[in-house]
């Protein structure tokens, strides 16, 4: 009987060893990233990949050509990660590292699989969002209408606090386009200036409808921005008045005057 016993119990012990080898090798199979995608938006940056983890978390590193990797979003279950603040010097050209990790795994002594993202710069990269139409005005005489535009802002900070605007980065390399038309029209004009102040030539008594959108010159993709919504004049707005300056209107008077009298 006992030489029975013993085979049976190293059997049953020797599965039920294999039992828990197998069942840890399973809670500490990993995957890895794919899909790897930058999303950015006047320097807002995010980076999201695919699958949805399970039994294990994600790791994300960056680095610049410049710069040496960081960490960021350690040991997350999300499948995105907000990377705008390792990527303010604008200008240089970083890599983002997916890392596929089991957190305080003993059983798992493997290297952990990761997957770079494609290159990205964000001052060549970033989509210029919706400028903003700050307002507008009409010349004395009613033949000019100058369209005040206010810049999109960035994440970014001022040593005193403040945003930095998209103007700010990008100076000189950034212009504005105004389209405009009349309001009874379809056809569109535009001006283009580097200023935030645009100054376009219209007809008295005419009401117009506007919109503006940013470019990088300098940029060989991305070069325009999304567009501004469109806003509208009255006539009333662009109505000159019939009587004219002051001037003209003592010259009537007087006339008018010297004839009664006569």
């Amino acid at each position: 009987m006992g030489r029975i016993s013993l085979p049976f119990t190293v059997v049953a012990v020797c599965w039920v060893l294999s039992w828990h080898r197998a069942l840890a090798s399973d809670t500490t199979s990993i995957g890895k990233a794919s899909n790897v995608k930058w999303s950015s938006i006047n320097f807002k940056t995010i980076i999201d990949w695919e699958p949805k983890p399970t039994n294990y978390t994600y790791t994300v590193e960056v680095a610049g050509e410049g710069s040496d990797w960081k960490r960021k979003c350690i040991y997350t279950t999300a499948t995105e990660c907000d990377v705008t603040d390792l990527l303010e010097n604008v200008k240089d050209k970083y890599t983002a590292r997916i890392i596929s990790e089991v957190q305080d795994a003993e059983d798992f002594t493997e290297e952990a699989p990761y997957t770079d993202s494609p290159p990205f710069s964000p001052y060549q990269q970033t989509i210029i969002g919706k400028p903003v139409i700050d307002g507008y005005n009409f010349s004395k005489d009613h033949t000019k209408l100058t369209v005040i535009i206010k810049d999109p802002l960035t994440p970014y900070r001022f040593s005193n606090g403040n945003f930095k605007s998209i103007r700010d980065i990008f100076n000189n390399d950034l212009t504005y386009t105004v389209l405009y038309r009349r309001s009874s029209s379809t056809g569109k004009k535009q001006e283009t200036s580097n200023s935030n102040e645009i100054v376009i030539k219209v007809d008295r008594g005419e009401s117009y409808c506007f919109y503006v959108q940013a470019t990088i010159p300098s940029r060989s993709q991305n070069r325009v921005s999304q567009v501004s919504d469109e806003k509208c004049t009255t006539a009333s707005e662009n109505a000159a008045s019939t009587i004219g300056s002051p001037s003209e209107f003592i010259f009537l008077c007087s006339w008018i005057l010297l004839y009664w009298l006569l």
